[in-house]
């Protein structure tokens, strides 16, 4: 069975929107694309081999898949990462049934995405690793079906912009498998699933008079 493996780019108030350039993706006026080039350094380039040192098939939405058909394919040779994207499986994710890839060893999901994707996972076969693809990760995130997460958290506040995380996450308690901070301050946290979510209480045995209306007033 395959696991399902985020990678994102995040800013410190959650924001994944164009990480890599100003002309990336300025959609809702966003304007600071390119956010994660200044603070790029060794460390985090390392972190970004480890990710990719393992044999995996992206898992793209249908906007990072153009991002990177019309990059990677004419990347420079000597460029360990596009090679290696030429050569492995894309499978994007699109409400456009139309839809034609461009790219190599590319393949549309279909009508029924998580229907596809739970077929994929349930595969023998490479994992599968998302990049980008705010829109679709939140898919996935809603039927519970990523089963670990690397955030690489840029200490930058964005203010605005597409995020990681929607409303409709389904509730999942995660484990901190590792956790390292780089030159420039980009915290690099690898998580992997643990369960449901727990809660306790840190309240009184007996609430105070003063709790017991504040619990009453709040309906």
């Amino acid at each position: 069975m395959r696991k399902i493996i985020v990678g994102a780019f995040v800013s410190l108030d959650g924001v994944m929107q164009a990480p890599g350039g100003p002309d990336e993706d300025p959609i809702g006026g966003f304007t600071f694309g390119g956010w994660v080039a200044p603070l790029f350094d060794e460390k985090m380039g390392a972190a970004i081999d480890e990710m990719f040192a393992n044999p995996f098939d992206l898992l793209l939405g249908r906007k990072t898949y153009d991002i990177f058909a019309a990059h990677w394919p004419y990347a420079d040779k000597n460029d360990p990462i596009g090679p290696l994207f030429d050569r492995i499986n894309k499978y994007v994710a699109t409400r456009n049934p139309g839809f034609k890839t461009t790219w190599q060893n590319s393949h549309v999901l279909g009508t029924d995405t998580i229907a596809a994707v739970k077929a994929l996972k349930s595969e023998d076969g490479p994992d599968l690793l998302t990049q980008g693809s705010t829109d679709f990760l939140k898919t996935l995130f809603e039927h519970d079906l990523i089963d670990e997460i690397n955030v690489f958290t840029f200490p930058v506040i964005l203010g605005k912009g597409k995020r990681l995380f929607g409303d409709a996450s389904f509730p999942r308690a995660l484990t901190l498998v590792a956790s390292s901070t780089s030159e420039n301050g980009i915290v690099i946290s690898k998580y992997a699933r643990a369960g449901n979510v727990t809660t306790g209480s840190f309240e009184f045995d007996t609430p105070s008079e003063a709790e017991l209306e504040r619990r009453r007033n709040l309906t």
